[in-house]
Order: C-alpha cells, then sequence, then structure tokens
C-alpha cells in the first residue's frame, strides 16, 4: 500500500480561523498517525482578495500550534500544470468549448426554476465540437444519468444524483482554472490519499470525483467534518469573540492547550480529555470522528488551559509572559525574577494574560504602583496605619527576610495586641500590593523582597 498522504488547503484571504486550524489538526494527526506525509498547499489563485500578509499569518498560525508540513505549494504557481490537465480532457472529449454568455447561462437557471427544474446550464454547446474563441470557456461533459457515490470517512456513504449536477466550467473565459479543476490536478499530482476538510466542501466532492473519472484517475479518500457553532447553536463568527487562532495566543493561551481543545472539538478517545501531543499522534483515527457539529466552549478551553500552565516549566512562562506584560506598561527581559513568581500563579490562572495581570504589582517601580482607590479608603486607615508602621519596623529589624522570620513579625503582632489577623491582613496586602486580592502576604512579601515591602508600606503611610 502506497504511503499515506493528506493536506490542508487555506486561502490566504485573512487569518487562520479555528475552523480551519482544527480541520488542519486533523489532517496532520491522520498523516502523523499512519507515518505518513503531510502537505500544505496555499491555494491562492484569488489574486484580489489573497494576500501575502495573510498567507504568512496562515503559516505562523500552523508554526504556533506546531503543525510542521512534509512539502508547501502555491496554488497560483500551477496554472499551467492545470491547463495541461484541461488540455487532455478535450482531447479526449471529456471536455469541450462553450460560447455562452453569463447572462445566456443566468436565463437558463431562471427558467428551469420557472419550470420547477433544477436550475442549471442546459447543455447548448455540449455537442456543437466549438473551438477556443473569444469569451468562451470550457466545460467538462458531465455524465446525465446515474449517481455519484462515495464512502465518506465521516459522513458515511454519500450520493450524488448526476442530474443534478451541470456541465461545470473547467477554464474560464479569462483561461484561468476553476476551483475544482485546480483541486483535483493538485490531489492527484502531490499524490494525496486523504482529504479531510469541512462540510461546506460536500457539494464539491462529487463534482471532484466527476473531473477524476473523466481524467481516469482514482479520487483520494474523502471526509468532512462539521462546522464549529458558537454557544448560540449559530455557525462560530466574530461575534462569539475572538475566530482567529493568533487571537488566542494574544489572549494567554498555551499552543499546546489549544492544540488539545481543537483536537477534542469533535474527535474523542474515551473519557479522556487531556493529551499529550505524542497521545494525539498515537491515538488519532478516523473512526472517532464526530458528525455532528461541535460547540466552542470558551470556558472550556480555559480550564483546559489553566491545566497545561500548572504543568508548564516556569522559564517558559516567564518568556510568553514577556510581550504581555510589556503591553501593561512594564518593560523588563528578567525571566529569572518572572520565572520566580509563577509558581504563585500557576494554580490560579486560566489564561496568561490573567496571569500578566496578576503579578504586575511585583515588577512595577514603587513609586509607579497602582492603588485601587476602594481598597484604600477601606483599609488604609489612621487605625491600620498604626499596625502598618509597627509591622514595618518588626520586618525591618529581621536579621533575615525569610519566610518564618515573616510569620514571626505578623503573628507575634497580632497575638501582642490581641487581634485577629484580618485586622492586619488587607491593610498589609493593600500596602505592598494596592489592590486587595493577591497570594498570601507571605508569599507576596517574599516575591517583593525586604526593600521592596518596606518602600511600599513605607508609601501607605504616607496616604
Amino acid at each position: 500500500m502506497s504511503r499515506m498522504v493528506t493536506r490542508f488547503a487555506p486561502s490566504p484571504t485573512g487569518f487562520l480561523h479555528v475552523g480551519g486550524a482544527r480541520t488542519a489538526i486533523f489532517s496532520w494527526l491522520l498523516a502523523k498517525h499512519n507515518q505518513g506525509r503531510f502537505v500544505l498547499r496555499v491555494e491562492d489563485t484569488d489574486r484580489q482578495r489573497s494576500t501575502p500578509e495573510a498567507t504568512q499569518a496562515i503559516l505562523d498560525g500552523l508554526n504556533w500550534l506546531g503543525l510542521d508540513w512534509d512539502e508547501l505549494e502555491y496554488q497560483s504557481q500551477r496554472t499551467e500544470l492545470h491547463n495541461q490537465y484541461i488540455d487532455k480532457l478535450l482531447e479526449s472529449g471529456q471536455a469541450y468549448w462553450c460560447e455562452c454568455s453569463p447572462e445566456t447561462v443566468d436565463a437558463m437557471r431562471e427558467k428551469a426554476r420557472e419550470e420547477g427544474r433544477k436550475p442549471k446550464y442546459d447543455g447548448s454547446c455540449r455537442d456543437k465540437n466549438l473551438g477556443p474563441g473569444e469569451g468562451r470557456v470550457v466545460r467538462l461533459k458531465a455524465p446525465l444519468t446515474g449517481s455519484t457515490d462515495y464512502m465518506d470517512m465521516v459522513k458515511g456513504h454519500i450520493s450524488w444524483p448526476n442530474q443534478e449536477m451541470d456541465d461545470m466550467i473547467l477554464r474560464r473565459s479569462d483561461g484561468s482554472p476553476t476551483y475544482n479543476l485546480a483541486v483535483v490536478v493538485d490531489d492527484h499530482t502531490m499524490g494525496i490519499t486523504h482529504v479531510l476538510r469541512g462540510e461546506d466542501h460536500v457539494a464539491n466532492t462529487p463534482r471532484q470525483i466527476l473531473i477524476y473519472q473523466a481524467l481516469g484517475l482514482t479520487p483520494p479518500a474523502f471526509g468532512h467534518v462539521p462546522m464549529i457553532l458558537g454557544p448560540d447553536k449559530k455557525k462560530l463568527s466574530k461575534r462569539h469573540g475572538a475566530t482567529s487562532v493568533i487571537e488566542y495566543e494574544k489572549d494567554g493561551i498555551l499552543p499546546e492547550a489549544m492544540l488539545n481543545y481543537l483536537t477534542r472539538l469533535g474527535w474523542s478517545h474515551g473519557d479522556q480529555e487531556i493529551f499529550s501531543r505524542e497521545e494525539l499522534i498515537e491515538f488519532f483515527t478516523t473512526d472517532n470522528l464526530g458528525s455532528s457539529a461541535a460547540v466552542f466552549d470558551t470556558t472550556k478551553l480555559h480550564w483546559l488551559n489553566a491545566q497545561y500552565i500548572k504543568e508548564a516549566d516556569p522559564r517558559r512562562i516567564a518568556e510568553l509572559l514577556l510581550p504581555l506584560l510589556a503591553e501593561r506598561g512594564i518593560e523588563t527581559n528578567d525571566t529569572e525574577a518572572i520565572a520566580a513568581l509563577v509558581p504563585m500563579y500557576a494554580p490560579r490562572s486560566k489564561t496568561l494574560v490573567e496571569m500578566a495581570a496578576g503579578l504586575d504589582f511585583f515588577l512595577v517601580d514603587d513609586d509607579k504602583l497602582v492603588y485601587e482607590e476602594k481598597g484604600v479608603s477601606k483599609f488604609i486607615t489612621d487605625e491600620s496605619k498604626v499596625h502598618i508602621r509597627a509591622i514595618r519596623e518588626g520586618l525591618d529589624a529581621l536579621p533575615e527576610f525569610s519566610e518564618e522570620g515573616i510569620d514571626k513579625v505578623l503573628n507575634g503582632y497580632v497575638e501582642t495586641n490581641e487581634l485577629k489577623f484580618k485586622a492586619i491582613a488587607q491593610p498589609i496586602r493593600v500596602a505592598i500590593t494596592g489592590r486587595t486580592q493577591s497570594p498570601g502576604l507571605h508569599e507576596t512579601m517574599l516575591g517583593l523582597g525586604k526593600e521592596k515591602t518596606l518602600a511600599r508600606l513605607d508609601r501607605a503611610l504616607t496616604m
């Protein structure tokens, strides 16, 4: 048996959408599971809408997800090859020249509609034996009876009556090949054996099979995965939030979490939710692809991301936090300092954006720390300043700024003055962090260090 070859064939007219990313993941996993090859083909024949920036955005999105390809092709560079195959069909009588104008064809369709028939081209040039000429197109001489059947890897047996399909255009009047012809030629010449794609292509498949048959070629196996829906069960769109894969990177989602989540969106392996890349490759087959639409659930994605954040190397997380901190006005390259803070926030962060927002107070200059007004008015009072001043003196006197020493100062003060711990906890927290929520006081002080802790307590005392 020949080696399996799959492909992902995006049109570079925008960013890599999560639906396209999931299709790419499924195709990549199918190839990897079978020790096959994965081809990336950029279908950039729409000159008006295709841009180099969109192509780069797609490559960036795939690279971020860790999807490597064995071959990269650009459809626009293959036009001559496509036309060679159209010429073969003309020579064999499987295609013909048509002189009907678009307006004439529209009139044919309208008439058929009025008569309750399928609106399609009526084949009036089918037997005219025309040659090339101004404004003429090339059409496939499709079968008029019977059906085109195939076994879909996801949906099962699919059958299309041939009378519902017209003699589709293969070459436009400007000489350019059409989408369905180009795809067939590309898939054949690239040795593609299995095509996984979105179910919006279901109607294209029987048309492409007819082209394969006319060329005397064997079609690949086809599988069509259902759409991804928003929580309202409508097609996922911008109104549901981010739809571009790169947006999720900016939102602080880890690529391995996104890979895991999108794979599980329409595929399953028992009840398992969390998979390593190696497990996904090992377990993936088309047998467990769902045939009904999947709902994109941001809450579940965040839960999954939180699991990956907990397990990630703090130094890697620190590197990823740098641009997110820069967006918050904190320019630093001190990954060691950030990595030391990550374990405090890893168990409580669903995204890296959330983590950056949580730990940014550690990294700002003491005189630039922003205080929450409500926290200050509620907790930095004349009464609490007495406690803050005394605790500040106790901390300053510590020979070693350690968890044990901090604990001794805080608890010793509470016990000596017969206070409840909450009487000092929030005033100290607001004083050193500017906010009412943070990790434990001991952890926070150790993270800040003695000098910054004392400087911030001093600042609070001047409020």
